[in-house]
């Protein structure tokens, strides 16, 4: 609230300016972060408030809005309901909406009101408490059971470079590597953590594993050459992913033979032929055998999932 007062005009009328819009709070999708581990701080985020008016109509400047950046494939949920779906480098939503300027004197002015005394507060803006899910966007999926060798297929095929040990669950969050070929296209790989029996019911991490191979184009089944069954161990992977989505099963696949190394050449030919009907390609992640192959198998599936 305020009133004109210069020299030669002690009484003059209300000049009370607007006070300005309280920052919106939007989320947005940005290729540069890779997960969501930068929310483990902090957990709390304001958009800046708007300034309040002054004399002379002048009006408050309106809050900055806050942008919030997350990996492409964020879902943003408020209790079950979704929000915003992110699956695109540069989507964003706006969650919180800042609350609107309170009115100076100077609006209130009428005919009849001539020289109010009394101005509007501004409203407060919104309070939201949302959840962020990550699905996590690859071209190429890893899947198989813990301690299979993902990543250490992915370090040898990809820039990334994930914990490594001889033991299950190494990994608990899934990395994603870039793969860079000879013509200039790129295209990425995740490992996905182990899969469990029962990971599609939530047995294990099964599924905070299972939900980030949902939007991959290509999955390789990755079966650890020495286990004693090997077909048995592509079939229990299939039947998870069946069970989590039927769809995924349909898409552009591969079985691969990993720690080749590990066997004589006639104990390799025979797991080969304990699975029939699939593509297989036998390798050495650690020895680097027939990595060259593979990659350009997995060329090949790309072609055919980006031509689907």
């Amino acid at each position: 609230m305020s009133f004109r007062r210069e020299k030669f005009i002690p009484k003059g009328g209300p000049d009370g300016g607007d006070g300005g819009k309280g920052g919106d709070v939007i989320i947005s999708a940005d290729r540069r972060y890779y997960n969501l581990s930068h929310f483990f701080k902090d957990r709390v985020y304001r958009a800046g408030n708007g300034k309040p008016g002054m004399g002379d109509k002048m009006y408050g400047k309106d809050g900055n809005d806050l942008i919030i950046f997350v990996p492409p494939g964020t879902l943003v949920y408020e209790n079950d309901d979704l929000v915003a779906d992110l699956d695109a480098e540069g989507k964003s939503a706006v969650v919180a909406k800042g609350g609107i300027g309170g009115k100076g004197n100077t609006f209130f002015k009428s005919a009849t009101q001539q020289a109010p005394r009394f101005s509007q507060p501004g409203m407060p803006g919104e309070e939201k408490s949302l959840t962020l899910n990550l699905k996590l966007i690859s071209d190429v999926g890893l899947v198989g059971l813990p301690n299979s060798g993902k990543s250490t297929l992915l370090s040898k095929i990809t820039n990334a470079h994930p914990k490594i040990a001889e033991y299950p669950f190494t990994t608990l969050i899934p990395n994603l590597g870039v793969v860079e070929k000879e013509d200039g296209s790129v295209y990425t790989v995740a490992d996905i953590p182990g899969i469990i029996e029962g990971a599609h019911r939530g047995l294990g991490l099964g599924l905070s594993f299972l939900q980030h191979i949902e939007r991959v184009k290509v999955i390789l089944y990755l079966i650890d050459a020495t286990v004693e069954n090997p077909y048995e161990n592509l079939e229990l992977l299939k039947s998870e992913l069946v069970h989590y989505n039927p769809v995924l099963v349909e898409k552009p696949h591969c079985v691969v033979l990993n720690k080749i190394d590990l066997l004589t050449e006639d104990q390799v030919s025979d797991k080969l032929k304990s699975i029939n009907g699939e593509m297989i390609i036998p390798v050495s992640a650690l020895k680097m055998t027939n990595l060259d192959k593979l990659m350009q198998y997995i060329s090949t599936l790309m072609e055919e999932a980006n031509a689907a």
